[in-house]
């Protein structure tokens, strides 16, 4: 029911139910707030909300008070500004004084509040906490004296991906956010996901890097640098130069890598390709035997730590084939790298990725063997665009080029593990072939391409009814296993993607505070699949070479010397 309300003088159109901050933001009238999270119960921690009511006393949460009829609003009144201009002075003063050292200088949202509300001097004095950095993750470096207490971060980890990895910690001007006794993130159940990361406004939270590492690999003649792109990466870069959300500039994206000294340039969806048809093959070989039904997808690290922290007893249920991102680090170790005539020492291999948790991956030790890594370094999309930009490239000058061979083409199936569903949809592609020898009429598949935290699918493939479950958001998977060990049995394989939207919406993905650029990512992945000319992963011809080369077949003793992986159980404090 629709009823009007007065805001600034002016009337406008609310709903009942709604609560004020909604009603604004539906009628185009911004207010800011820093621990609000788009579709959460509201907090009203920050207080940056505070409007002015007629007949209240004292100012109000927008956030979390309901829309009244015929209630008069002030949003920008003198007392409102003069409050949360108070509010950012406070702030500020327990706050770092290394803006320009700061990971989020230019996309800090206090930064921004304070430059909007011209704070210009300093009124508040007194001894700052002191904290020290938390570098104990693989993934995340963790700086609780930029923690300006808001909360996201901790209802992200909690509500939404149901990890708890963080929590308040001590009482009145001693409280902090970090993890179970204060602990290093490493001892934590952090899954490495970073959505805490997306969330925060501040420079509290954010990836490790290790630029020096990279930039040294480059300039240095006698290293061979290789560096693979992410099927997510090409339809987001373009965000972090000012162009189109959703523009794909795969052409452009692996000239500008040649241009910043990187001597090969692969696109990991043909290993995304390679993944599709392994896990065919090891689904169809539990189908036929009817053991360790349902099978778990097995390319989202954060994921994989999820279940191993949480699930040991699912490890016979987990396919055993490594991440794209793995399988093509592994390829250019043991086929590229010998087929080149290089030696595996003198290689770098870097990926680009759009995920924090990959850092993670990387570093496991089942991806390491004699010694030597499949990935060395991983780079996620924020900080490959600062790379480029490091480097003086301009994109929008730069002429397309294509990836380099033995890996060159992909099909449109490799792309669409960029989106949630995307991997079970290409893998029923190559399914009905596996089971059918023949092509299936159907490409598309509407009920897995919905923007749902969980989705189900149906089909008879040959002789098999089969079923198929996606779920994003690791806060979603919990249900779907608890219904599977009450005896639920008409699902057979399970897509699982920790973040929202699958890999488009990862970690390590542009921040945008106000914008969700998720959808149109997605919606470029799935223009892109309609218009390829080969759309399914066991028609890369590039890929039926290493096969022929290399590999022999799907599930062959050399694919699974390569290609496959193992789990270990992890204990994590709670």
């Amino acid at each position: 029911m629709l009823f009007d309300i007065e805001v600034n003088g002016k009337t406008i159109k609310a709903k009942r139910g709604d609560t004020l901050l909604m009603a604004l933001e539906r009628n185009g009238i911004k207010v800011p707030t820093l621990c609000h999270i788009k579709d959460l119960l509201p907090s009203g921690a920050c207080r940056m909300c505070v409007v002015e009511v007629e007949g209240r006393q004292g100012l109000i949460p927008a956030c979390s008070h309901p829309v009244e009829e015929w209630m008069k609003v002030r949003t920008h009144s003198p007392r409102v500004i003069k409050a949360r201009k108070t509010n950012t002075e406070l702030l500020l003063s327990n706050h770092p004084d290394d803006c320009l050292y700061c990971e989020r200088n230019g996309n800090c949202e206090l930064q921004k509040f304070a430059e909007d509300l011209n704070v210009r001097e300093r009124r508040f004095y007194g001894k700052k906490n002191k904290y020290k950095t938390d570098p104990s993750s693989a993934s995340l470096l963790r700086d609780p004296a930029k923690c300006i207490l808001c909360g996201r971060c901790i209802r992200v980890c909690e509500e939404i991906q149901k990890i708890t990895a963080l929590d308040f910690i001590g009482r009145g001007n001693k409280t902090q956010v970090g993890p179970a006794f204060n602990k290093g993130m490493n001892l934590s159940s952090c899954i490495n996901c970073g959505q805490c990361v997306m969330v925060c406004p501040t420079g509290a939270l954010a990836e490790k890097q290790y630029p020096a590492k990279l930039q040294d690999a480059l300039h240095n003649p006698a290293v061979k640098t290789v560096i693979q792109c992410s099927p997510a990466l090409s339809v987001t870069l373009a965000e972090e130069f000012g162009l189109r959300i959703g523009k794909d500039i795969e052409g452009i994206m692996y000239a500008a890598l040649r241009k910043l000294g990187f001597d090969y340039v692969f696109d990991t969806s043909f290993a995304a390709d390679l993944l599709i048809n392994e896990q065919a093959n090891e689904f169809y070989n539990r189908l036929k035997e009817g053991k360790n039904l349902p099978m778990f997808s097995s390319c989202c690290p954060a994921w994989i730590k999820y279940a191993e922290q949480t699930y040991p007893d699912l490890f016979g249920n987990v396919s055993a084939c490594k991440s794209p991102q793995q399988m093509l680090g592994a390829l250019i170790t043991n086929h590229f790298a010998p087929q080149s005539g290089i030696s595996v020492d003198d290689i770098y291999s870097v990926s680009a990725m759009p995920c924090i948790a990959k850092k993670f991956e990387s570093q496991r030790e089942q991806m390491t063997i004699k010694g030597i890594t499949d990935v060395d370094l991983v780079l996620t999309t924020r900080e490959l665009a600062r790379l480029i930009r490091l480097n003086g490239i301009d994109i929008e000058q730069v002429e397309p080029e294509l990836s380099d061979q033995p890996y060159q083409s992909r099909s449109s199936a490799g792309k669409m593990l960029a989106v949630s569903g995307g991997l079970s949809e290409a893998l029923i592609r190559t399914l009905h072939f596996v089971i059918t020898g023949k092509e299936t009429n159907q490409l598309k598949i509407q009920e897995l391409r919905s923007a749902k935290g969980r989705k189900e699918y149906f089909v008879k493939i040959g002789d098999f009814k089969l079923g198929f479950a996606v779920v994003n958001g690791i806060g979603n998977v919990e249900a779907l296993i608890s219904e599977i060990r009450k005896g639920r049995t008409d699902i057979h394989y399970i897509e699982v993607m920790a973040c929202e939207g699958g890999c488009v919406g990862g970690g390590g993905q542009p921040i945008h505070p106000e914008n969700d650029n998720v959808k149109a990512r997605a919606k470029s992945i799935y223009e892109l699949d309609e218009k390829e000319s080969v759309r399914c992963a066991h028609l890369n011809a590039s890929l039926l070479k290493v096969y022929s080369t290399f590999l022999q077949n799907p599930g062959s003793e050399v694919s699974v010397s390569h290609l496959f992986t193992t789990y270990e159980e992890r204990e994590v404090m709670e």
